[in-house]
């Protein structure tokens, strides 16, 4: 999870700012997840290039590259998911880390980076190319999390590159905090640091 955090940033390094959530055609339609965008910071150039861009993650083309699942977009331990499936998710929506169809700055995170997440562990896996992330809707439930570890609890990259454990019972209030990234609101230390 930290070389995705990395690769992320590598990212931001390239473009001046953090991926979108998807690749979008012209239309607006989402095609292909940021998990695409990022290989070339992952030593996957090669497979990079093999990417239609304009073409959706299920195309006839695209869709060949979908299993195996690249090792990175894989669990270190825990649950497994079937191949060309991953459990590294993004939170989109209004204040998220990922919000509309250009990538944001690190000036975008006014909470902080190291009060913001990044990229979690998600309950559901999701084929690691398909722009599926977590919808994020400040009145709405919040998207479940932990698939991987059998306690419940959850990994996940901030915008400042670290990674943290958010155990099971960590308030509602404070990961909603967490997931947005100018809020202004306060961080209670109820999780792993």
């Amino acid at each position: 999870m930290k070389q995705l955090g990395l690769a992320i940033h590598n990212y931001h390094d390239t473009y001046g700012r953090f991926p979108p959530a998807a690749v979008c055609g012209p239309d607006g339609k989402p095609l292909l997840s940021w998990r695409v965008l990022i290989l070339p910071s992952l030593d996957q150039e090669n497979l990079y290039k093999e990417f239609h861009l304009d073409e959706p993650w299920d195309s006839p083309h695209n869709i060949q590259f979908v299993s195996p699942t690249p090792s990175m977009y894989r669990p270190y331990k825990g649950n497994a998911p079937a191949d060309g499936m991953t459990y590294f998710r993004v939170f989109v929506g209004p204040g998220a880390g990922f919000e509309g169809m250009k990538g944001l700055t690190f000036a975008d995170f006014k909470d902080g980076t190291s009060n913001t997440l990044l990229i979690v562990e998600a309950w559901d896996p999701v084929p690691w190319t398909k722009p599926d992330e977590l919808p994020y809707d400040p009145d709405g439930p919040l998207p479940r999390l932990g698939g991987i570890a059998k306690d419940g609890s959850f990994r996940a990259a901030f915008v400042d590159g670290s990674v943290h454990v958010i155990r099971k019972g960590t308030s509602e209030e404070t990961i909603r905090a967490l997931i947005t990234r100018d809020g202004n609101e306060k961080i209670l230390e109820d999780y792993e640091r």
